[in-house]
């Protein structure tokens, strides 16, 4: 018997190479058995890991392990999403090409995520900065723009001058580029769009189908596509002749989601590029002035919602719909915006916050007509905050007392029978706030939009033959601005219709794009004629179980969702939906640390001396008494980052496995402590040191299993059971709980036999089937150590290749109940019992209770009611 310690520096290697040697985790499309699909968000290729990529694939691994065992044909893929700006970053600051940089990064992140045991199926890798990716990501463009779901025109975009490139709203931080820090302006460029708008009723209601989806998630995604049933109504003007340009207009028309407050309005307000606002600018200087003024804000909601609330008075006015004498100002308002709705508003002041702010901002009416359920209609007033809630209508005429419900219904009803100029001044209509997504970029680094611009013909896409677009490498990041537009040759081509001069699409995608479709090619990556493989896609999707940080709630995984239906529109797959489960994670967090001056200082440089109320920091090299901030999410800025090298390096990848499985709930933030990593690393060791001890004992026999022996069948037994289900239902942690009761249950049996001086034959063989059962439910967590405890106990093959471990339910089953015991029907005492005890032995023990005793007294007793396996009681 070894007595030494697990050494994961000599294990981990050699059993990757056995793993890698045999092809263990490659996955045939042909593989007859049923096929389950597992994938976590694929990488950004930035060079290093960090402790939230061991976290996300350590997850996304033990339940493809589990599955392997199960019997499942696993598709466990690993790619990188390579294109982006911080590529391009890179080129400009260090003179390296995007290309070198990206391919070097993921070269060194491919070799540190090798080492963490991942069984990835390697050989379907790939990189979205690959031509043979992209390739079939613009055959994709083609086909969508061919069936009318890619589309061009102008549009308001974030404009950096500085960088000289679009920004996306996220990339605007308080009104300035996120990189360059010059103020963004709004311009307007011809931009690219894909029809997301087609499918935003399916992509809403769809949402109520994805039920393995945590329903914080689904609620995202339903507020970014935004439903709402509401009135379109229509709004006469009734000034547009003493107004310069406006007599054209002869009407406003608004959509509003709350109809029941019309006679609340106040004024009307109109986005600075609605067509009312660009006539009326045109004859009214100071109007222009005013738009370009408001336009510097960019288009960022949270932008425009946090902005002063400004407007421009344009002397129009238009008529109530319900009061032909009353009459509202109409404003040009830097809040209104174009592209939701009709891109005009009534404002009811006391309701709406934004309107509240601009109301009194520029001294206008605020009149409440919805009054609270807690509130006093002969009172109720509005201050700075507006009620956004429903209520009891109020100055509102022939609404009065109305609910909010009812009223809205009701002013439907009479605008949908009211006319102006023959029509109806109302119409119900169903709107969503998502828009089409914007998918041009002036950027180099990312895939190239394959169309063509031919003063003849007009736009053109390239033909198919002619795919990839490849990017130029003779590229210069010497200037701000789009590398592609300044090239001297690359954007000049024929047109591939009528053979003259034209002008190449110097845009590229959105990198969005290119993770909108990387699930679909994981499963047939080799195919160099199509972007899918009809027979592939229908095995392996929708995937069955995709992991990745919450950040991705909407965005990507909205965009995903649409890629997937434009896909099945345009004959690449077969299906609507691509994640059929979704997962995510927590993050990786850790305490910070600063110097008394305040300059951060990285976990490594600091100890930590005492505990409780005593704990204390000092710097590990000076003695300098260092501060414990609070626990944040793991950033280079706060220098609060633990190196995932320097962790399997000292103790091994399973350890580092192990604990950000064992410390929270997957969904939950996980703190990383040095003392989690050692209690880890010595549960590591505990293994290893049972494997070795069981496996040193005599050969057992199989006769039937009592006292020890049985307690220690029944704890592996019951963790079989309990493992399983806890990995069906992503519960890691509790697996973990589970491990450690198994092993202890194993310590103590081992315990036992030792003060005993002997183990029995039954004891060994449970023993031993109890430990092969340990190493068997720890492979998918910490594969390495099982290997080698699996080979230390004698066991034919890899663990990993070895069914998942089956269970007895007759051992689950608890040979002793506790039953309450009752006198008179009031409880006063519990027993323990067997299962099968008899009624004599049940009553014996219940009339032995002191307290059963007490309660009966001198009283005889007139009979013993005993429900069986729940309840005696005692009738005195």
């Amino acid at each position: 018997m070894t007595r030494e310690r697990y050494n994961p520096k000599e294990s981990e290697p050699r059993w990757q190479a056995v793993w890698e040697e045999k092809k263990l985790f490659s996955t045939a499309n042909d593989d007859p058995r049923p096929a389950y699909y597992v994938l976590e968000m694929f990488p950004y290729p930035s060079g290093r890991i960090h402790m939230g990529h061991v976290r996300n694939y350590t997850l996304g691994d033990v339940l493809a392990r589990y599955k392997r065992a199960r019997g499942f044909s696993v598709l466990h893929p690993m790619g990188w999403d390579a294109f982006g700006m911080p590529a391009e970053n890179a080129a400009m600051q260090n003179g390296v090409h995007p290309r070198e940089w990206t391919w070097a990064n993921i070269a060194s992140m491919r070799n540190q995520l090798k080492p963490m045991g991942l069984s990835l199926d390697w050989e379907r890798e790939f990189a979205t900065c690959d031509p043979e990716y992209y390739r079939h990501q613009q055959r994709l463009f083609i086909d969508f723009y061919n069936a009318g779901l890619v589309y061009r025109k102008t549009a308001k975009v974030n404009w950096d001058p500085v960088d000289q490139t679009v920004l996306a709203n996220e990339q605007v931080i308080d009104g300035r580029g996120w990189r360059s820090g010059a103020i963004v302006e709004q311009r307007e460029l011809t931009q690219w769009f894909f029809r997301i708008t087609q499918f935003a009723g399916e992509l809403d209601s769809a949402l109520d189908s994805l039920e393995r989806w945590p329903e914080k998630v689904r609620t995202m995604q339903r507020n970014w596509i935004g439903r709402s049933e509401g009135l379109m109504v229509r709004f006469a003007i009734a000034n547009a002749g003493a107004v310069a340009n406006a007599g054209a207009h002869s009407e406003i028309t608004v959509y509003t989601t709350r109809p029941d407050t019309l006679f609340g309005a106040s004024f009307i307000g109109v986005a600075a590029d609605h067509p009312l606002a660009r006539d009326l600018a045109a004859g009214n200087p100071e109007l222009a002035a005013f738009i370009a003024d408001i336009r510097k804000t960019g288009t960022a909601q949270e932008l425009i919602d946090k902005a002063e609330k400004r407007g421009f008075d344009t002397g129009l006015r238009v008529a109530h719909p319900f009061d032909p004498d009353w009459l509202l100002p109409v404003y040009v308002a830097n809040f209104v915006l174009m592209d939701y709705g009709t891109g005009a508003i009534f404002a009811c002041p006391a309701h709406d916050q934004r309107d509240l702010d601009f109301a009194r901002a520029y001294g206008l009416p605020v009149t409440p007509v919805v009054c609270p359920p807690d509130a006093d209609p002969a009172s109720f007033t509005v201050g700075d905050e507006a009620y956004a809630g429903d209520g009891r209508l109020i100055n509102s005429r022939f609404l009065d007392g109305m609910t909010s419900a009812e009223a809205r219904e009701e002013v439907a009803r009479r605008l949908e029978n009211a006319r102006l100029a023959g029509a109806p001044v109302g119409t119900r209509k169903v709107n969503y706030r998502l828009r089409d997504w914007g998918i041009s970029r002036q950027r180099y680094w990312g895939c190239p939009i394959p169309m063509i611009h031919c003063e003849a013909c007009g736009v053109v896409p390239v033909p198919v033959e002619q795919l990839p677009v490849l990017l130029p490498d003779d590229v210069t990041f010497d200037k701000p601005g789009n590398p592609l537009e300044r090239h001297p040759t690359w954007s000049k081509v024929d047109c591939p219709r009528c053979g003259a001069p034209a002008r190449r699409e110097t845009d590229t995608m959105d990198t969005f794009v290119d993770s909108s479709w990387y699930f679909a090619r994981f499963t047939d990556p080799w195919n160099r004629e199509a972007p899918t493989t009809a027979s592939a896609v229908a095995r392996f999707m929708p995937v069955d179980q995709y992991i990745g940080g919450i950040e991705h709630a909407i965005l990507h995984l909205l965009y995903a969702r649409f890629f997937t239906r434009a896909m099945k529109a345009t004959g690449h797959v077969s299906l609507d939906e691509p994640f059929a489960g979704l997962f995510t994670q927590g993050m990786v967090v850790h305490e910070t640390y600063k110097t008394t001056s305040g300059v951060w200082v990285e976990p490594r440089d600091v100890r930590i001396e005492g505990s409780g109320a005593d704990r204390r920091a000092v710097h590990v090299r000076t003695g300098e008494a260092i501060v414990i901030g609070p626990i944040e999410k793991m950033s280079k800025s706060k220098k609060n980052t633990v190196d995932p090298d320097e962790i399997i390096a000292a103790y091994g990848a399973d350890t580092a496995r192990w604990f950000v499985l064992s410390d929270s709930p997957p969904e939950r933030d996980v703190v990383w402590t040095d003392e989690g990593v050692q209690g880890a690393w010595r549960f590591i060791q505990k293994v290893w040191r049972l494997t070795n001890e069981v496996a040193s004992l005599p050969p057992g026999d199989d006769t039937p299993s009592k006292g020890a022996a049985k307690a220690v069948r029944k704890a592996a037994h019951k963790a079989v059971a309990a493992v399983t289900e806890d990995i069906e239902r992503l519960r890691f942690n509790r697996c973990v709980a589970q491990l450690y009761e198994l092993s202890n249950a194993i310590q103590g049996a081992m315990n036992a036999a030792a003060e005993a001086g002997d183990a029995s034959a039954e004891t060994v063989s449970a023993l031993r089937e109890a430990m092969s059962i340990m190493v068997q439910l720890i492979a998918p967590m910490t594969p390495h150590l099982a290997e080698s405890c699996w080979e230390a106990l004698g066991n034919e093959g890899l663990v990993a290749s070895t069914p998942w471990p089956g269970y007895d339910p007759a051992l689950l089953v608890e040979d002793e109940i506790v039953l309450p015991v009752q006198v008179n029907g009031k409880r006063r005492a519990d027993i323990t019992v067997a299962r099968d005890a008899d009624r004599a032995t049940i009553e014996q023990a219940a009339l032995a209770q002191d307290s059963v005793r007490r309660a009966i007294g001198d009283a005889p007793v007139r009979k013993i009611i005993i429900v069986p396996q729940r309840i005696v009681n005692v009738v005195v």
